[in-house]
C-alpha cells in the first residue's frame, strides 16, 4: 500500500527555542483561515462563484521538504458553509495527461492532486483524497500513520462528495501545449462523523490539513501518455509539492500538515488566527516521540529518562516545559501540563496525541 512514500525516520534533534517559532526540522507549518459562505457553489471545476473571489489563495505550494520551487505553480483556495467543506485548487501544467479511470486505484501514478485531513490533530484515524485529472478519486481512512502497525480502510468512501475538473487546454494532446488544469470538491462534513448525531462542523475551530500535487516526468508510448522511464526501465522518481512542507518526503507525518480555522465570518471579512501555543508544545513532543523511535532503533530498547533524549529545555513563549516520561508493560508516555491552557499534552508510544 506504501508505494509513494520513500519513508525514513529521521530525528531532527534541536530543541533550544527561545520561541517556537516553527517545528524542529526547521519548517514552520502554513495556516489558512477558511471563511463560510452563505452562497451556493456550483461544483463545475472553475471559479465562477462570487463567493471565491473573496478569499485569498493560499501560499505558492513549496517541494515537500520545504527547500525547492516546484517547476510549476499551484495555490489553492478554501470555504466552507454547514454542508461541505469547499476546496478549489489551481495547477499550472503544460500537459494534462491521466488514464486512470478505476475508483480507489492508485491515482499519483498518474498526475494528481491530493487532500489530507485530520480533524482532530491526534495524527491518527485520518482521511486522504487523491483526484487525476480526468476527476477519477482514490479515497481511504487510514487508522495511523505508516511509520506504525497501521490500518488503511481502501474501501471508505467519502459519500456524498462532488468534485469537478476544468482544463485549460486539451486533455491526452501532446501536439499542444495546455496552460493547466483546475479542480473543485465540496466534501460533506458528515464523512468525518464518528456518530450519527455528533456535530463535527468546525466552527470557529481549526483541522489539521495538507494538500499534496503529485507530478511526473512523461514520455510518450505510441503517441499517448506515461510515466517516464530511466535507461534501465525504472519509472523516474515523481515530484512531490505541497502547502505546508513536511520537511521530509513523506506526507504521512500528519503533525507537520498545516492549520485551516474554520471562520464563522463571512467570505469577505477578515478575521485573525494564530497558532495556539499548546500546538508548539505538542511539535515539541513529536520531536521526543522521534528520538524515542531513535533510541528503540539504536538500543532494542525504550529510554527510560528524558536525559537521554533532551540536550537543552523546550522554552516557549518565555515560558520551560517540562515533560514528564512514564515507561509501562506495553511502552511509554509523555506528558507535561500545558502554562498556557493548564491541560495535560499527552503522546504515548504509538505517536497518538491527547489533550486531558
Amino acid at each position: 500500500m506504501d508505494l509513494k512514500f520513500r519513508y525514513a525516520l529521521v530525528c531532527f534533534w534541536c530543541l533550544s527555542l527561545t520561541a517556537f517559532a516553527q517545528t524542529t526540522n526547521g519548517k514552520m507549518p502554513k495556516s489558512y483561515i477558511a471563511y463560510h459562505t452563505t452562497d451556493s457553489i456550483t461544483i463545475d471545476g472553475k471559479d465562477a462563484d462570487a463567493s471565491w473571489d473573496k478569499v485569498e489563495w493560499t501560499d505558492l505550494f513549496i517541494d515537500i521538504e520545504g527547500v525547492k520551487k516546484p517547476t510549476y505553480n499551484t495555490q489553492a483556495k478554501m470555504l466552507w458553509d454547514s454542508t461541505y467543506f469547499y476546496i478549489l485548487a489551481k495547477m499550472e501544467e503544460p500537459h494534462v495527461w491521466a488514464d486512470i479511470t478505476e475508483h480507489d486505484a492508485i491515482i499519483f501514478h498518474n498526475n494528481d492532486f491530493e487532500v489530507f485531513i485530520d480533524p482532530t490533530g491526534d495524527t491518527h484515524n485520518y482521511y486522504e483524497i487523491e483526484i487525476n485529472t480526468i476527476n477519477t478519486v482514490w479515497d481511504l481512512f487510514v487508522s495511523k500513520p505508516y511509520r506504525e502497525d497501521n490500518v488503511v480502510l481502501n474501501d471508505w468512501t467519502a459519500t456524498g462528495m462532488k468534485s469537478a475538473i476544468s482544463i485549460d487546454g486539451t486533455l491526452n494532446n501532446p501536439k499542444d501545449t495546455d496552460k493547466g488544469w483546475m479542480l473543485e470538491i465540496a466534501i460533506p462534513w458528515s464523512v468525518f462523523k464518528k456518530a450519527y448525531f455528533e456535530e463535527n462542523v468546525p466552527k470557529d475551530d481549526f483541522w489539521r490539513v495538507n494538500f499534496s500535487r503529485v507530478n511526473w516526468d512523461y514520455q510518450l508510448n505510441d503517441g499517448a501518455y506515461g510515466r517516464k522511464k530511466d535507461a534501465e526501465g525504472n519509472y523516474l522518481p515523481e515530484y512531490n509539492w505541497v502547502w505546508s512542507p513536511q520537511g521530509v518526503i513523506n506526507m504521512h507525518e500528519p503533525e507537520h500538515w498545516g492549520y485551516v480555522y474554520f471562520s464563522s465570518k463571512e467570505a469577505g471579512a477578515k478575521d485573525t488566527f494564530e497558532i495556539p501555543n499548546d500546538e508548539k508544545i505538542k511539535w515539541g513532543l513529536y520531536e521526543l516521540y522521534r528520538a524515542q523511535k531513535k533510541h528503540f532503533e539504536t538500543h532494542a530498547a525504550w529510554a527510560t529518562s528524558l536525559d537521554s533524549l533532551m540536550t537543552s529545555p523546550i522554552i516557549i513563549e518565555g515560558k520551560t516545559i517540562t515533560p514528564k516520561l512514564e515507561n509501562h508493560s506495553f511502552g511509554w508516555t509523555i506528558s507535561v501540563r500545558s502554562p498556557f491552557s493548564n491541560k495535560f499534552l499527552i503522546i504515548k508510544e504509538d505517536g497518538k496525541f491527547k489533550i486531558k
